[in-house]
């Protein structure tokens, strides 16, 4: 006996041959949501902790700048200590100058030279004298120049030759001479130190 199948097998085949591509295709953009909303999630993470990581490297300079500008303000004060110190320094060094300067001028004035003015601009000193005769004036400069630890450079500005009157009616030649000359510093010796005092004898 022949069976003869009448039902329409290619539209049954047909229709499940829909029905698995569209499930496949459901599942296709299901997985595809899955995947793309874990990368989405790992993105966002990925971004919040660089977004903490910026927020945290902000902070940091922000911090860095505040102490950048106490040090800066620092320095500025050590600069106005530095120079405050070296203002103290000079003054200490130069008030007993002029102490210093006589002193010195009283040890190379040769006899027959005498000064009449002296006038100091910072370290310069101009001398105004009279001498007996121009070679006291020379002896003067080379006490100056080769003899004197204070004053140094030695400069002749002027000499003139003229009378001077004694006793009313004799008169003497003589030379005034204007010099001028460069004070040095004294050097500052540090205080010498205080030895130990040694144990008295007998005592341990």
């Amino acid at each position: 006996m022949i069976l003869i199948n009448l039902l329409p097998h290619r539209e049954a085949a047909r229709k499940r041959q829909k029905e698995q591509f569209y499930t496949q295709l459901g599942l296709s953009a299901l997985l595809g949501g899955i995947i793309g909303g874990a990368v989405f999630t790992w993105y966002q993470g990925q971004i919040s902790i660089q977004q903490d990581r910026n927020q945290f490297l902000t902070q940091e300079i922000a911090k860095l700048d505040a102490e950048i500008k106490d040090i800066a303000t620092l320095q500025q004060q050590i600069a106005s200590l530095r120079a405050r110190q070296t203002a103290v320094e000079d003054l200490q060094a130069g008030r007993n100058l002029p102490v210093y300067l006589l002193e010195e001028l009283v040890n190379q004035l040769p006899k027959g030279v005498f000064l009449r003015s002296m006038k100091q601009e910072n370290m310069s000193v101009l001398l105004t004298g009279t001498a007996q005769s121009q070679e006291r004036v020379s002896e003067l400069l080379r006490n100056l120049s080769n003899n004197s630890p204070a004053l140094t450079r030695p400069e002749l500005v002027e000499i003139v030759s003229a009378n001077a009157a004694i006793s009313g009616a004799d008169a003497r030649r003589v030379a005034n001479f204007t010099m001028r000359v460069t004070l040095r510093k004294p050097a500052v010796t540090p205080a010498p130190a205080t030895p130990a005092t040694a144990p008295a004898a007998g005592k341990v």
